[in-house]
């Protein structure tokens, strides 16, 4: 009776573990379902974390070599950044630059639809930038 107790016990156990991993992992999967940005302009407003982290990191942070402090405001009285504000006016500066490099693609380089981190881009952030956050005339 001793080992059908134990056991017992074991199973209950390993059953309440596997529906805890089960459940959790629904629940990480519906909030990455959920998921979505808001103040959106140039990119696509159903873009994954994934593809809008590479974009953000690849593209802006590496091609202008700036964090991400550059184009997002501050929260007040804090060290934390509002991704939705528009209080930084390099943040508008980037959709300008952003509208401006994905037209260059389309109207010059025959890309039908280009978008922000693909790699077909032929002018990217880093054409013109070189790693500055301030592009200037090559030398």
């Amino acid at each position: 009776m001793k080992k059908n107790s134990r056991n017992y016990k074991i199973f209950i156990v390993g059953g309440l573990f596997a529906f805890i991993v089960v459940a959790g992992g629904k629940a990480l999967g519906n909030k990455k379902e959920d998921d979505h940005f808001v103040n959106l302009k140039v990119l696509p407003k159903n873009i994954t974390s994934k593809d809008l982290s590479k974009i953000m990191v690849d593209d802006f942070s590496d091609g202008l070599g700036v964090s991400c402090g550059f184009c997002h405001a501050e929260i007040k009285d804090s060290h934390k950044l509002d991704y939705e504000s528009d209080a930084n006016p390099q943040k508008d500066m980037a959709r300008k630059m952003m509208k401006m490099m994905l037209k260059i693609n389309r109207q010059y380089f025959g890309l039908k639809h280009p978008m922000a981190g693909d790699s077909t881009l032929v002018v990217n952030c880093v054409s013109c930038h070189h790693g500055n956050a301030f592009p200037f005339p090559p030398q």
